[in-house]
């Protein structure tokens, strides 16, 4: 019978690219690798890897087994991780990063609760963009995140939905886009643009560079400081664009055929280690009577 040894030296190798790269990941010796490819071949009585050439390739058989042997590993790590909350049956501290650019009016609120039903909670917040949050959770950095949705995660992570909120497009009162409606939104090609990137340069799914010529910020405040500044246009949360609205800084931009305006959704992730731990149930919970209620 196979073991979690095994499918982890096939899916790493799958990932990494070749035996020495899984190897290298996994901390073990190639011949380690190998032995467990070759013992999982016999256990499942095919060929997983193609080595004909330099590198090893996915067979049919291999990738129609990849996804389960995934699948495995992530419940063999829900299993490792409810098997050590069994033996601490107290609660987790929590550590939150959260997003600048989500308003979060019941935060307080729902700190105070779940403080009250767990009154030794020692609690932490961290501010980062969405990115940099995904990887503050998958690192344990962060126990938890409330961030704008990402088109991936990871197997370690879980989420669920807080509700959304509107961007728009703006620029400065005297950018030279301020007084237009655009014919089409190609014109924005044409003018620079401020864009949210993580702290490692990585892109948000949905914050991507639609000008080849783009600066970039970490943070919703500091990219608002620069589209008001009339260096460029950008896409903003409407309720943290408001104020500078209100004060002749900002202009939304105005379209002829095209709505601007567009729903981010909002996430709470949490990484699998406090899955079962009642201080982030309970304060989850709280987060999303909150919202729903407001």
């Amino acid at each position: 019978m196979f073991s979690i040894d095994q499918l982890e030296a096939f899916v790493s190798t799958v990932e990494q690219g070749s035996f020495s790269a899984a190897a290298r990941h996994l901390n073990k010796v190639q011949s380690a690798i190998s032995q467990h490819i070759i013992n999982l071949e016999i256990d499942f009585g095919v060929e997983l890897f193609d080595r004909s050439g330099r590198y090893p390739v996915l067979t049919a058989e291999g990738a129609k087994l990849l996804p389960y042997a995934k699948a495995s590993l992530v419940q063999h790590r829900r299993l490792l991780h409810c098997a050590n909350q069994l033996e601490h049956t107290s609660h987790k501290d929590i550590t939150l990063a959260i997003d600048e650019g989500i308003p979060l009016t019941q935060l307080s609120q729902a700190l105070k609760d779940v403080s009250e039903r767990f009154p030794t909670l020692r609690f932490e917040c961290l501010s980062a963009s969405s990115i940099d949050i995904r990887q503050l959770v998958i690192d344990k950095r962060a126990t938890m995140g409330i961030m704008f949705s990402e088109a991936s995660l990871d197997d370690n992570v879980d989420f669920e939905g807080l509700g959304g909120i509107e961007f728009d497009v703006y620029v400065a009162k005297e950018h030279p886009l301020s007084n237009e409606t655009l014919p089409h939104l190609d014109v924005l090609r044409l003018h620079r643009q401020v864009v949210i990137r993580s702290k490692t340069s990585e892109m948000s799914s949905f914050q991507q560079a639609y000008s080849p010529d783009v600066w970039f910020a970490d943070n919703y405040y500091m990219l608002i400081e620069l589209v008001a500044s009339g260096f460029g246009w950008g896409m903003l949360p409407k309720h943290l664009a408001e104020s500078d609205i209100s004060q002749d800084k900002l202009v939304r931009l105005r379209s002829q055929f095209e709505n601007l305006t567009w729903q981010a959704n909002i996430d709470v992730i949490q990484h699998q280690s406090v899955g079962n731990c009642p201080a982030h149930s309970y304060f989850r919970q709280r987060l999303r009577e909150l919202r729903n209620a407001s």
